[in-house]
């Protein structure tokens, strides 16, 4: 995107989807956070509901966009006018595509929150190399999924001496409750847990270094009384992403990803509600008795929110050194997801990081810069421990 073709454009933030679930608490923070001057307008079907949620936030400059992922030449318009689009319409896989097709040839930057590995591989596929040609960033898994993992990694790579061969273990622990949209898109995955797109999410054409995925057994972790297990999303592939994309991870690199549980007990139980859950997801009757229990647009109460809260706990080992390092926040679905996805916009709309363009991680596209707003925010990393190895 051109200096000049941003400054023409009407918005330098739009969020799209913003009377949803977790738009309206995208819309909230950024009534609150968005720097005097920044223009931000909130995007969707509904004019009365969008004009309504302007009201409640209390910011009566911010503006009204209607757009419908049904109506193409709505999205057209919209990337047209904005320089960073933020999107939570999902479950991404169905509606995601033609935000990014738009983006691309509108020439805005595109973020979105999506967990979802089809798609991602999808869109890295198709329209890697034409958001590159046109420095456009495509930002998928800005939020929960997958912002703690990748920042995190990318943080404690940092710690570690440059040009050495480097191992991360991420452990992840915490308490939260869905959204009827992350239910959705969670049903969506597990279903189609085969697509042969998912495989593409951290294939990087030219990329160089040797990066790997370590395995990760069922067994308990001494060091940090927990039991662990293998997590099974997306994450450790954007963080796989992010170091075939950015030089610092070096020559050498190896991730793996895992859950930590307070007991074998609390494991066990994980684990076959999981697998019930998974059972189910492959019917059709089942994905829709899922899909009621938490309908989309509804989520968990505030009160619920300001009960849940997440730990990330990264250790890397690398050039004779180990540094263990921590994220620590809140609620992670909802409260931080809308902190970390409208921090991660305000570093593009306001130029603090200027990606060459591509279907980019958040490292790949703002890392430096959302390391330090998240620093601000009350999200930042901290190291706990470093030594020798």
């Amino acid at each position: 995107m051109t200096e000049t073709t941003a400054a023409e454009r009407a918005w330098d933030l739009v969020v799209f989807g913003a009377t949803g679930f977790v738009g309206r608490l995208i819309a909230e923070y950024l009534a609150r956070h968005a720097p005097a001057g920044l223009r931000v307008a909130l995007a969707g079907r509904s004019e009365e509901k969008l004009r309504a949620l302007r009201a409640q936030v209390e910011r009566e400059d911010f503006g009204v966009i209607v757009a419908d992922v049904d109506a193409p030449s709505t999205l057209a318009a919209m990337a047209r006018a904005a320089k960073v689009v933020m999107t939570t319409v999902g479950p991404y896989v169905r509606w995601g595509e033609a935000v990014v097709q738009a983006c691309v040839a509108g020439g805005a930057h595109y973020l979105d929150l999506t967990g979802e590995p089809a798609y991602v591989g999808r869109i890295a596929q198709n329209y890697h190399e034409a958001a590159r040609a046109r420095g456009v960033a495509i930002v998928p898994c800005c939020g929960f999924d997958s912002i703690p993992p990748d920042l995190g990694a990318y943080f404690t790579v940092l710690q570690l001496p440059e040009g050495a061969a480097v191992t991360v273990t991420g452990t992840m622990t915490g308490r939260g409750s869905p959204s009827g949209g992350t239910v959705a898109s969670a049903l969506g995955v597990i279903a189609d847990a085969k697509n042969r797109d998912a495989r593409q999410v951290d294939a990087v054409a030219g990329a160089q270094r040797l990066v790997r995925g370590g395995r990760v057994k069922v067994r308990y972790d001494r060091e940090a009384r927990l039991w662990v297990a293998p997590l099974p999303t997306i994450d450790p592939a954007i963080v796989r992403r992010s170091a075939r994309l950015v030089e610092r991870y070096g020559p050498d690199f190896s991730y793996q990803h895992q859950v930590g549980f307070p007991s074998l007990a609390a494991m066990v139980g994980a684990g076959i509600g999981v697998g019930a859950i998974a059972a189910l997801a492959q019917l059709g009757a089942g994905r829709r008795w899922l899909g009621r229990l938490r309908p989309q647009g509804e989520g968990p109460s505030a009160e619920v929110r300001a009960r849940s809260w997440f730990r990330m706990r990264f250790v890397g080992v690398g050039g004779g050194v180990r540094v263990v390092t921590e994220m620590n926040g809140g609620d992670p679905g909802y409260d931080e997801t809308a902190k970390m996805f409208s921090e991660a916009a305000l570093c593009l709309a306001l130029g603090e990081s200027r990606p060459e363009g591509g279907v980019l991680t958040p490292v790949a596209a703002v890392g430096d810069a959302l390391l330090l707003r998240l620093e601000a925010a009350g999200l930042g990393m901290r190291v706990v421990e470093r030594g020798p190895a």
